[in-house]
């Protein structure tokens, strides 16, 4: 199901509202954002400045006039903006339209994540007789790539503009950044269907043995408003196991069975109907799922539908796990552009991957990347209106 690219570059319109930096990571101010037509293919407008290096945001329009914006910054999805069953326009996932409050802090709003999402416990894994040590950056443990991740790095950015609008990001994680060994290469490219379907492809190469494990973390609200609960989202997850955890949210390294368990999603159920059995502090989702696999091919994940939207999202990916997230530590300290505060429940994510621990945990799928191999991976969010 990989897509056929063509490497005709087109017109990219460049913004004329340009923005300085106080230092190496801060806006003098808030970079409006150019508005662009719905004509198909990319467009480009000035977003900023961080490190000493220019950051864009990239609008992909398909042929409906359906748009995703991503920044080079974080690699970050900022909107996704499709019509409801009333025809009414609004973005699918959780954002900014500044840069100014991404780099005020933020958890992982529509980033790529890296060099490995979810937690890896107490910071430390060993390869061969090699014992590394990350940052410990979610209490005991290390979480989504350390302390400046792929998520807070300025990547480079080659566009497409033919008849599929694809945004190509690249970046070099060098030899022990956050830790990780190996200078590693990695390319991550989007691409806006007409079908409405977001494919997100990851490659990558190492010149040393490595853990890797790529994702992306969009928060996602089906209703388009924010100050709306996902609860009434019906979820269905085609897992039979999932992987439990521990106070600290590290995998105890089991495999357990979802049935009889508020974990069971495969029929569909209200992401709210059983979420109190759940637990945990401040309670909620935040766990691995297994997914049923017959292969290493594209297949359907995770299917969530809104009734009052009349929107469906459907996770297809290659990956043999997924995290399922409800958006429990949102606590309406952060507002979106329009001044609405992010709460608790407002948004879901699903963040394709292999399974959080696995350096530390034998039995589970290896993340390690070896030279002269090439990691690859492809997770596609197909957005539909019934």
């Amino acid at each position: 199901m990989k897509l056929t690219k063509n490497f005709f570059f087109a017109t990219v319109i460049v913004s004329l509202i340009m923005t300085a930096c106080n230092n190496s990571s801060e806006e003098k101010k808030d970079t409006p954002v150019t508005e662009t037509t719905s004509k198909t293919g990319i467009t480009r407008s000035d977003f900023g400045n961080v490190d000493n290096k220019p950051v864009y945001l990239y609008t992909l329009t398909n042929a409906k006039g359906d748009q995703v914006k991503i920044t080079n910054y974080g690699g970050i999805v900022t909107s996704w903006v499709s019509p409801d069953k009333k025809g009414n326009r609004t973005s699918i996932v959780l954002g900014f339209d500044s840069l100014r409050n991404y780099l005020a802090g933020h958890p992982y709003f529509g980033a790529l994540v890296g060099r490995y999402g979810n937690r890896i416990a107490k910071g430390k894994f060993k390869i061969g007789d090699n014992t590394y040590t990350l940052a410990t950056n979610n209490g005991a443990n290390h979480l989504h790539g350390g302390i400046k991740g792929f998520d807070k790095q300025v990547w480079d950015a080659t566009v497409a503009n033919d008849a599929v609008p694809e945004l190509s990001l690249s970046y070099t994680s060098k030899d022990m950044e956050e830790g990780y060994p190996g200078n590693l290469k990695v390319n991550v490219t989007y691409t806006l269907t007409d079908d409405d379907g977001l494919q997100i492809e990851y490659n990558a190469e190492t010149d040393k043995p490595t853990v890797l494990n790529l994702t992306n973390h969009s928060y996602f609200n089906l209703t388009g408003d924010p100050s709306n609960s996902i609860l009434d989202h019906e979820m269905m997850i085609n897992a039979n196991y999932y992987t439990p955890v521990d106070t600290g949210l590290i995998t105890t390294g089991e495999l357990k069975a979802v049935k009889g368990t508020p974990f069971d999603f495969n029929t569909p159920e209200k992401i709210g109907s059983r979420i109190a059995q759940v637990g945990g502090n401040p309670g909620g989702y935040d766990h691995n799922f297994v997914l049923n696999r017959t292969d290493s091919s594209l297949q359907l994940a995770v299917t969530v539908t809104d009734s009052v939207s009349g929107r469906k999202l459907q996770v297809f990916t290659t990956q043999p796990g997924v995290q399922f997230y409800t958006g429990n530590f949102l606590d309406g300290s952060i507002k979106g552009s329009d001044g609405k505060p992010f709460n608790k429940n407002c948004a879901f994510c699903l963040e394709t991957q292999h399974f959080p621990d696995s350096p530390n945990q034998p039995k589970f799928p290896t993340t390690l990347l070896k030279p002269g191999e090439k990691y690859h991976s492809v997770t596609m969010y197909k957005l539909s209106v019934e």
